[in-house]
């Protein structure tokens, strides 16, 4: 059975890498392996990255979201619920209230792996969610 796991902003940003094919490759192998979701989050801030870091106009940005919409199984949004949850997740777990709200989406969403290299892999949140850093192998060779 494959694990519904959460996709972070990061591994959006890796599908789409002109420069990193590694990054690009595992982001694609993570989400050829798994049923996949995402939020409006992580949408909102990739689209940011691309307009700042790739500086990207927005028809590409556009059909990159497109893109993300067809290959994920869902789009979760942030709702009130949301937020509070995330505001318990930081006050258990510390991490930034951006990260708390990712997790708080993936928790929402039934996920039990959120792809990200930002937060402690291997870490299990509220004993269903394991974060998992699809790039650790790739950061050590």
């Amino acid at each position: 059975m494959r694990d519904k796991a959460f996709l972070d902003t990061n591994v959006l940003i890796y599908l789409y890498s002109e420069d990193d094919e590694s990054k690009r490759n595992i982001a694609c192998s993570t989400l050829d392996n798994n049923d996949c979701v995402t939020s409006i989050q992580a949408m909102n801030e990739s689209s940011n990255v691309w307009f700042r870091k790739f500086t990207w106009d927005t028809t590409k940005i556009r059909n990159h979201l497109d893109n993300i919409e067809l290959v994920c199984d869902e789009v979760l949004p942030v709702h009130r619920g949301t937020i509070d949850e995330a505001l318990s997740i930081k006050d258990r777990y510390g991490f930034s209230y951006f990260d708390c709200l990712m997790l708080s989406s993936a928790l929402e969403g039934n996920c039990n792996i959120i792809f990200t290299e930002d937060m402690n892999d291997g870490q299990l949140i509220n004993d269903t969610l394991r974060i998992v850093n699809p790039f650790k192998k790739s950061q050590t060779e």
